[in-house]
């Protein structure tokens, strides 16, 4: 059983001083990768560019030391950034701090009773939809920024369409100038990669400080952060829980969005934790990233953050600059709170262009596109049914839906799959005209006798194969070989008790074969074992036709004598 117990503490003993020093650098440049990350995530989440940082600071301090695994870098990621704003629009931040609240207790008691392990039965269909959903609904909130449009007052952008309409109405305000330094850090984020390849130093950094410099030296007409949030301060984060997020009303109406951050929260996060695994050779304990996740949003939430996750980008970019433990993912923490004292008067510099070209990259890094055309070229019809209903559901309506519906969809889907492969099949006399008397494998079937085979599970939705059998009064047995069963349900079991009343009504012996361990609990536990008798619960095919058998031997002998004492009763 996985142990509820922080990697942090498991991976000290030995640590070295090499080490450390590979944690400390690996830490610094994560942190310099998470700055303008979370910044931009912040704002796109429709909350201050302080509460992404602050986010980071708190949520990656404690995933890093209560996480279950080595190398977790936590904080706000793009997958929040659309539920949290539409929180935010309507219910405001204090909706929001009891939703994450809400969603870390979720978390946490995920984490307590084992459920690490049950997300892995989210279908990926359902993940890879919502995922590129999201990252469409991310796309689609910067083009806003990105070409410096200016909306009327009052015109309501909570929804994707909202936005899409309000995009279209405006496009009439696009700013030259913004779209220019756009452009030019779209370019910085494309270009600096490929032609400096060796360089720790991040593109998005890089496009921050150019496009900065670019509008301030040339008094450019651009929004920047610091024109948008004017009062934004090098402060350290404080607490700050206000009463009312624990009044009933607003406990009732942040449930829904408490769990599905709760959910998408555990997914990224243990997603996140099996990539860094097949990176390092290490292997995860999933329900102490639950908890670590719940204890994390709990504090981001009660500090003024948004709710955070494992980071897969920030992870991997540990990883690859030598980050071997928890160490540097604290000292990605630390690291942040010295940027925020010391240099958060310079993040007002920063262009909203700027901004949203970040966030395009984000949105392209996180959209799939080559996984979800893959699924659609290889999938079955209704996986991609449920591919394209997740997606369009989170890009027209919210995350939510798209959950609710792509999960309910995905069951039925599947249950009609396993359905198809359930069946049940007699077997044929060795002097029916299609069968082959040369074949090696027949078997010899009693007269008086009938064989059925089952295969695939019996379930609900395949119970009624059940009924299937031909039950004629004329044979006196009637076998049912099991081998291919592995599982039934309740409502085979009441299918199988109906056929075996209708089977004694018609003085039919029934006999069973090879009934397999889940199958046998479930006859055991209502009775039906006892009621057929365990003698005619027989380990193998050949068992079961040679008791058929031999009883039948038994019934002709039995019959035999009844007849010779009914004509020496006649004759006397």
């Amino acid at each position: 059983m996985e142990k509820l117990k922080p990697k942090l503490f498991s991976v000290m003993k030995g640590y070295t001083k090499d080490q450390f020093v590979k944690d400390l650098v690996a830490g610094i440049i994560v942190a310099i990768i998470a700055l303008p990350l979370s910044i931009a995530l912040a704002i796109a989440s429709g909350v201050t560019p302080a509460a992404g940082i602050y986010t980071a600071i708190i949520a990656g301090f404690l995933v890093a030391f209560l996480g279950g695994s080595r190398v977790q870098i936590a904080g706000p990621t793009a997958a929040f950034a659309t539920i949290v704003a539409g929180i935010v629009a309507k219910d405001g931040t204090s909706g929001l701090m009891c939703a994450t609240i809400m969603a870390g207790i979720f978390l946490i008691v995920m984490g307590v009773l084992k459920f690490g392990g049950l997300l892995k039965y989210i279908p990926y269909t359902i993940t890879t939809g919502f995922t590129a959903g999201i990252a469409v609904t991310l796309f689609i909130g910067q083009i806003k920024d990105f070409l410096g449009l200016t909306y009327p007052a009052g015109t309501p952008t909570i929804e994707t369409l909202e936005k899409v309409e309000a995009i279209a109405k405006n496009f009439n305000t696009l700013n030259p100038t913004a779209f220019l330094v756009g452009i030019i850090c779209l370019v910085i984020l494309v270009a600096w990669p490929k032609l400096f390849k060796n360089t720790k130093i991040p593109a998005s950094l890089i496009a921050v400080i150019v496009s900065a410099l670019i509008v301030k030296v040339f008094n450019m007409n651009v929004n920047t952060i610091g024109s948008l949030y004017p009062d934004l301060s090098n402060k350290l984060p404080a607490l700050s829980v206000t009463k009312d997020i624990f009044s009933i009303s607003m406990i009732k109406s942040q449930l829904s969005n408490a769990f599905t951050i709760a959910v998408l929260a555990g997914i990224e996060s243990l997603l996140s934790a099996v990539v860094a695994d097949s990176m390092i050779a290490s292997k995860h304990r999933s329900n102490m990233e639950l908890v670590a996740q719940g204890v994390a949003n709990i504090g981001s939430a009660c500090f003024g953050g948004i709710p955070a996750t494992g980071a897969i980008a920030r992870t991997a970019a540990n990883i690859k600059n030598g980050g071997r433990t928890p160490i540097s993912g604290m000292v990605h923490s630390v690291t942040l709170v010295l940027v925020l004292i010391l240099l958060m008067p310079f993040a007002k510099l920063i262009p909203m262009p700027c901004i949203a070209a970040i966030l395009f990259q984000v949105a392209y890094n996180m959209c799939g596109a080559e996984k979800f055309v893959h699924l659609c070229k290889t999938s079955p019809k209704s996986d991609i049914l449920v591919l394209f209903l997740t997606f369009i559901l989170t890009v027209v309506f919210d995350l939510v839906v798209a959950i609710e519906v792509g999960l309910v969809a995905a069951a039925f889907l599947f249950m009609k799959r396993m359905s198809e492969v359930s069946h049940v099949e007699s077997w044929k006399n060795i002097d029916d005209e299609d069968v082959d008397p040369d074949a090696t494998s027949l078997k010899e079937i009693p007269e008086d006798t009938l064989v059925y085979e089952f295969s695939g599970p019996l379930f609900f939705a395949a119970a009624d194969e059940i009924f299937k059998l031909t039950i004629d009064k004329h044979y006196n047995f009637l076998i049912l070989r099991m081998r291919g069963v592995d599982a039934i349900d309740a409502t085979a079991m009441h299918n199988f008790e109906s056929m075996y009343d209708e089977c004694r009504e018609k003085h039919v012996q029934v006999i069973f074969s090879h009934v397999n361990e889940q199958p046998m609990n479930v006859m055991e536990k209502a009775g039906f074992v006892d009621l057929v008798g365990r003698e005619f619960f027989c380990d193998h095919i050949d068992d079961a036709l040679n008791l058929a058998k031999s009883l039948e031997e038994f019934v002709q002998e039995t019959n035999l004598k009844r007849q010779a004492k009914k004509l020496k009763e006649e004759n006397v």
